[in-house]
């Protein structure tokens, strides 16, 4: 098996609280960690949510902004504007900027940034309309996340984009849905039943995860997963549905060091004594008398 170096993307989302201070200090951190992308959100609340949800209080008020669940998303969101900003910043320190995008509005708006990549949450990837966008209208990497979906919607999604000749544009995330998710239900063998089912239909493979810590991920890559994307945040006790499940700096960093490393583990032998094994080999070795 051939290994091309692991992308980590962290996953900003709406951590920075509605703040692009914040945001560019979670930049700032993030390309001192030697990650490859970050990534936030887009969303168009009113065309999102019903307008019941909308006005309904947070499901979990605690974790909320505003005094509406609409209120709430509103206060998170930055405007197309501070979108560009956000990307003008990422790019001075290095860094890809890139957006998770969850309707059609929203998909628009980021296209005409033109990042290198664009992200469907496993949320939104059953939402044809706002993927036919992404298909038709922009010529970017399209990330898709696989969590809570079916292997049938899994084909009829990639079927899509073949359709048009696309899909060889398409990243694929294996992905559990919950915030954070046990190591039990992690199921990080789905990496290789996506690998194996589509990884000469599509681009590459990703692993998204919402777990604890970093002892996983390592693993996920050796499966076969190019891209991992984690949670990113600067304090996991802040108010926020997704902190608890975020690595914090110190965390970021381990986790894209020990990829570094295991990609260059990654090898045979290219001679049957390393240059480095010859001092201990003459030193040690047993030698018949």
């Amino acid at each position: 098996m051939i290994y091309n170096k692991p992308k980590v993307i962290a996953e900003i989302g709406c951590n920075h609280k509605g703040n692009i201070d914040i945001a560019k200090q979670l930049l700032k951190v993030a390309a001192d960690s030697g990650v490859k992308v970050a990534k936030f959100q887009k969303r168009n609340n009113k065309e999102l949510l019903t307008e019941q949800q909308y006005g309904s209080p947070h499901p979990n008020p605690i974790n909320s902004y505003g005094d509406t669940y609409g209120a709430h998303r509103e206060f998170l969101e930055f405007d197309l504007a501070q979108h560009q900003e956000l990307k003008e910043y990422a790019e001075s320190l290095n860094l890809i900027y890139s957006t998770s995008v969850w309707d059609i509005t929203s998909a628009k708006e980021i296209i005409c940034l033109n990042p290198e990549l664009i992200k469907v949450p496993s949320a939104c990837n059953n939402h044809f309309d706002m993927l036919k966008v992404l298909r038709d209208e922009y010529n970017g990497e399209v990330h898709v996340s696989f969590g809570m979906t079916t292997k049938n919607e899994e084909e009829d999604i990639v079927a899509f984009f073949e359709e048009n000749d696309q899909a060889r544009r398409l990243v694929l995330y294996s992905c559990t849905s919950g915030y954070p998710v046990p190591f039990n239900n992690i199921c990080m063998l789905e990496i290789i039943r996506i690998k194996e089912k589509f990884q000469n239909r599509v681009k590459s493979i990703g692993f998204s995860g919402h777990h604890l810590g970093i002892a996983v991920d390592i693993a996920a890559y050796t499966l076969g997963a190019e891209w991992i994307e984690r949670h990113f945040t600067l304090d996991r006790t802040w108010k926020g549905t997704d902190h608890s499940a975020s690595l914090e700096p110190t965390g970021l960093r381990k986790l894209s060091r020990d990829l570094k490393a295991t990609y260059q583990a990654l090898s045979y032998k290219k001679v049957e004594i390393l240059d480095i094994e010859k001092v201990q080999r003459e030193k040690l070795k047993f030698r018949k008398r």
